[in-house]
Order: C-alpha cells, then structure tokens, then sequence
C-alpha cells in the first residue's frame, strides 16, 4: 500500500496551445494520477511524468502493442514502480501477452506437449491481437521475441501486475476493499459475472460499457476505467471511462484522485497524433469536465 502525503500547489511553467490540450504546465501532485491505455507511447507517458513530476502514477495497463514503443513504455513503468512511484495494473493486452508465456513456463517444468500446444497458442493469439508491433519493436534493437526468448523486462513487469485497487481519500492504495469510501480503479468496468469468463475479475478486463449494468461495492463512490476509446472521457452512471485512443489521436487523458466525491481535475495531454481520430470513436454517457 501507497500513502501519499499532502496534496501539493500546482505549479504553472508557461501555457501551451489554446483549447482544452495541456502542452507545458507541470503540476505538484502527490495523489494518485489514473494514467489509461499508453499502447506504446512512450512520448505521452515522459509528458505526463514532465507535467506531473511528484505524482503517484496508476497505470490502467494496456501499456503496450499497437503504438511503437512498448517495451520502452514498459521499461519506465518498472522504473517508476521500483522507485514507488507507480502501481501497475494489468489490461487485456497483458492478459493476452501472460496467457502463452504461463503455459510455456509451464511446458518447461512438465514437457507436457499438452502444455507446450497451449503455449504457442496463447502465444498466437497475442500476436494477433497487437502483439506484432512488440515483436517488430524488439527486431528493431536486433531482439527476437519468442516463447524462448521473452524479454525479461516484460516478463518482470507481467508478473507484477494488479487486477483491481481501490483508492481512498488519503492517496492510499488498496489491493482489498477498504473500511472506508473509496474509488475503485480497474481496466475494463467493474466486476461483473459473465457466462464468458470465468470469475468477475477476469470480466473486468474485457467488458464494455454496454455490458452493464454494473454494481459498484457499497462505499466505493465512482470507478474508472479505460479500455473502451472514447470521443471524450465520459461518465456512465458511476463510472469513469477515460481511454481516448491516445495511440492514435495522441490525446492522453489523465485523471488526478485528489477527491474521491467525484471525478475532477481530469486534463487532456497532447502530443503528436490526429485529434480528428476521436471523430470515430464511442459516444455515450455525460461528457466529464476538463480542467484548463
């Protein structure tokens, strides 16, 4: 468990371009900051961190494929987490990237054929569902990415990830529901039971909005979420989905647990992309306010 200290001034360097993107403000922050789906982009997470320097960092996972600097990503999320300065939570692409690397660990100890058929499907599966952009990440820096070869800095990182926390309003971190009110930080939704996956947890890694409904745990007072792009981040009933493409748009969005009330603060980072992108992407629920 992580518990911050008191929540710091904000400190305003000089102000980017008009609207409501963030190019060049950094802010004292020592609650947890909700980082969403990175895919890659290396660039939004050092904006983040430039803009944000004293805060907790929360990722949402899906920190890598897609975008072309996953294992970049991943290596500064590690760093971050082996200062204490970030909790890791695991998304479906991490999910899809564990699933042949288990079984093959696995194969390694029974040389169960069985096992090793599972591997390399788990494996394929990965790979075409994003995982190909890592490969060719890796290919890039003269790495060959396989079951034998897994880098080791991603494995490390699969296997330090959390599915569910819950924040309180002191900035702690909580892997178990605390005694007192809370946020609730997971990829997808919250948990749910679905014929599809076989616990509530693993839903919470899958499902979208349309899903629901969904059923929040008595005391915790919203959730958020990435995992579903979004036109603009946008609250459904209690929860907060905050995902807006950013490997594409280049729009990161990211929110500050300053309150637990409700969501404020929330902020849009922008670095290289196409905006227009978000054009094409979900819009339901109430648009969250942006701070400026």
């Amino acid at each position: 468990m992580w518990v911050n200290g008191v929540l710091g001034r904000r400190v305003l360097h000089r102000r980017g371009t008009a609207g409501p993107y963030t190019r060049h403000m950094a802010f004292a922050l020592t609650h947890p900051l909700v980082i969403p789906d990175l895919h890659g982009r290396l660039d939004l997470l050092e904006l983040t961190l430039a803009q944000y320097p004293q805060a907790h960092y929360l990722s949402l996972g899906d920190a890598f494929d897609r975008g072309p600097q996953g294992l970049k990503v991943v290596k500064k999320l590690l760093d971050l987490h082996d200062q204490g300065r970030a909790t890791l939570l695991m998304g479906n692409h991490e999910r899809m990237a564990s699933e042949g690397l288990r079984w093959y660990r696995q194969y390694q100890q029974t040389a169960n054929l069985t096992d090793y058929r599972k591997a390399m499907e788990g494996f394929r599966w990965w790979m075409q569902a994003g995982g190909e952009t890592v490969r060719q990440e890796a290919q890039r820096h003269g790495q060959v990415l396989t079951l034998e070869t897994f880098p080791e800095d991603l494995e490390r990182y699969l296997g330090l990830l959390r599915r569910i926390v819950y924040v309180t309003a002191d900035g702690a971190v909580h892997d178990t529901l605390p005694d007192q009110p809370s946020v609730m930080v997971v990829h997808a939704t919250p948990p749910k039971a679905h014929p599809d996956y076989a616990t509530p947890e693993a839903a919470a890694l899958w499902l979208r909005p349309y899903d629901g409904p969904f059923t929040l745990p008595a005391g915790v007072t919203f959730s958020v979420h990435g995992h579903t792009p979004v036109r603009v981040p946008t609250r459904l009933d209690d929860q907060v989905y905050i995902d807006t493409g950013a490997y594409k748009t280049g729009v990161l969005a990211v929110l500050p647990l300053q309150t637990i009330e409700r969501p404020s603060g929330l902020r849009l980072l922008q670095g290289e992309g196409n905006p227009a992108e978000s054009r094409k992407l979900a819009s339901f629920g109430e648009p969250i306010h942006l701070e400026t």
